[in-house]
């Protein structure tokens, strides 16, 4: 049995980007140097009540004009990192790999795949402000940073590349969901924990969708946070 769940997504250069999700029951090979995408059988029962019982067959995506020639969902693979992280590229670019210790300047969507009420939470795009931050100095989560910089099996992003990556909580914003003694939500305001971090101004329901998902003390857990990256070369300032 199949079990079909649509998202609507903000797209980079389109009002819409559709994400699949189809949990299987059955187990399925990503192809040839791909992992199997695995359930995490610590996790309560009703975690992946939103997006299918049974996470297998991981996510088929429609990228309409993130790229010249719209991608159809078959045509793009996710490979797993020794990490966690899923990735794949709807557009290799060109030039040199960013280095740590180099400021870096990105735009992305941000999204859930585990919100009841839309999955969306922010786009860089929506406000014309690139994320910037330098490589490697602990101001952003490790999976952005592992999308961008590679590694563990990752290949780094080349300026002008759009990569979709999948973020596990580990490498994402588990730390801002740690209990502080009568608190409970964490402060999830920008520039006070790693980033990115949408800012209040953005619209109320979204970025109460990311405090009540990412900075929730009382939730048993996080589900993954999906983010569609593109990479800017010299664009920093």
């Amino acid at each position: 049995m199949y079990f079909f769940h649509v998202y609507s997504l903000a797209a980079f250069l389109s009002p819409l980007l559709l994400i699949v999700t189809v949990g299987q029951t059955n187990s399925l090979s990503l192809g040839e140097n791909r992992s199997k995408a695995k359930i995490d059988s610590t996790k309560p029962a009703h975690a992946f009540a939103n997006i299918g019982q049974d996470r297998r067959n991981f996510l088929s995506i429609s990228l309409l004009s993130l790229v010249a020639t719209p991608s159809p969902a078959s045509s793009l693979e996710f490979s797993t990192a020794s990490s966690g992280l899923q990735w794949a590229d709807a557009k290799v670019g060109s030039g040199s790999p960013p280095q740590p210790g180099q400021p870096t300047a990105i735009d992305y969507v941000m999204s859930t795949t585990g919100a009841r009420y839309g999955t969306k939470i922010d786009s860089t795009t929506d406000r014309g402000a690139p994320y910037r931050w330098t490589l490697g100095d602990g101001t952003t989560i490790a999976g952005l940073e592992q999308a961008v910089l590679g590694g563990g099996g990752v290949p780094p992003m080349l300026p002008g590349g759009i990569r979709r990556v999948v973020i596990p909580s580990k490498l994402g914003y588990e730390s801002l969901a740690r209990p502080i003694p009568g608190m409970q939500f964490q402060d999830c305001e920008e520039g006070r924990g790693v980033g990115p971090i949408p800012p209040t101004d953005v619209a109320f329901a979204e970025y109460q969708r990311f405090k009540n998902i990412y900075c929730n003390a009382n939730r048993p857990y996080q589900p993954d946070l999906v983010l569609d990256v593109k990479l800017y070369g010299k664009r920093v300032q």
